[in-house]
């Protein structure tokens, strides 16, 4: 009975978020426990190009950080991917998929240049940056519960972080995320959003039928969703006032 229970409540989180949690349990565990070598997972150009070893693109991106930040990084992927599958993919699990496998190819392709071994951080970053895009306004989040502050500035926040803790280069992979994360928001949610950029974004029939996406009903959630990550929400109801890793060689940082 309760086995049930657990694989229940399993399959009631969406299945993008099922599936990134889960990848990232499946990669992560064994390097941490030492059944896999890490530099077997890790991300190396050369070996990719030419020996073929295509899983290394995969797996680069769910090798998290080792110890209590694997917890923490775990929770926020968690956190941010529910969010914006079950706000602003309701019912369209597969185009969520086919946008964060668009963006992970952008990160791949910002990281090559800057020689990166894993890409977990950047990919969360990306997740965080377009969660906190959409929130709505008067938003707001904590930093390790000391400090409040609106949520759109926590993906420069992390990004700040993983700086003062990891140097010049950790902050580097955090960026091509951030960067990622904005041409994904700016294309799809934004300003740069149109029938081209939406069809681009438009998952393809297989990923629809896998995932079992039906566009006509998506549709008609999508339109009765509210969007918005609330982490602590504004506190009236009046409008607000706007106002003008494992990290291969360095460990992953989480600050909410």
């Amino acid at each position: 009975m309760a086995q049930a229970s657990f694989w229940d409540e399993i399959r009631k989180i969406p299945p993008v978020t099922r599936f990134l949690c889960g990848s990232t349990l499946a990669v992560s565990l064994p390097v941490m426990l030492q059944i896999v070598s890490p530099y077997t997972v890790i991300f190396v150009k050369p070996l990719v190009m030419k020996r073929l070893q295509v899983w290394r693109v995969f797996t680069s991106f769910f090798l998290g950080s080792s110890g209590i930040n694997f917890i923490f990084d775990l929770a926020m992927l968690y956190r941010n991917s529910d969010a914006l599958e079950s706000t602003h993919f309701p019912g369209r699990s597969a185009d969520y998929a086919w946008q964060l496998l668009l963006t992970a190819c952008g990160i791949l392709a910002l990281n090559i240049p800057l020689g990166s071994f894993v890409h977990t951080r950047p990919l969360l970053l990306a997740l965080t940056y377009l969660g906190s895009a959409l929130a709505p306004p008067g938003a707001q989040t904590s930093f390790f519960g000391l400090i409040t502050f609106p949520i759109q500035y926590l993906p420069y926040a992390l990004a700040a972080l993983d700086l003062i803790m990891g140097g010049p280069a950790a902050a580097a992979q955090s960026v091509t995320g951030l960067v990622a994360g904005h041409a994904w928001w700016y294309l799809i949610f934004g300003g740069g959003a149109g029938p081209s950029t939406r069809s681009l974004g438009s998952a393809p029939g297989w990923l629809k039928k896998l995932l079992g996406q039906r566009d006509g009903v998506a549709t008609r959630l999508a339109g009765t969703t509210g969007g918005g990550v609330h982490v602590i929400p504004p506190r009236t109801r009046q409008p607000v006032q706007e106002t003008g890793g494992h990290r291969w060689g360095a460990g992953h940082r989480l600050g909410e």
